[in-house]
């Protein structure tokens, strides 16, 4: 899993990376959902199933978000 860091402009806008839009299939206007977790964002490319569905099924598989958080935090300390 790549991490990359991006800085957000005075607008509230930031780009998407070339390399990104194309292995996600995201052409020029194209949409993305964002997902606001409370500690953390998510953005997945718009019209695949739909996020709240992804998220959920995501979710309720890893055990929950608070137990999905502590296991990532666990080892992944970077992300915590």
């Amino acid at each position: 899993m790549a991490i990359v860091q991006y800085r957000v402009s005075e607008r509230g806008q930031m780009a998407l990376p070339a390399e990104t839009r194309r292995r996600w299939g995201i052409a020029s206007g194209g949409s993305v959902e964002i997902a606001d977790l409370g500690a953390a964002v998510v953005v997945v490319p718009a019209g695949r199933g739909g996020l709240r569905s992804m998220l959920s099924e995501a979710l309720e598989d890893a055990g929950g978000y608070q137990s999905l958080a502590r296991r990532v935090a666990a080892s992944e300390p970077d992300l915590a």
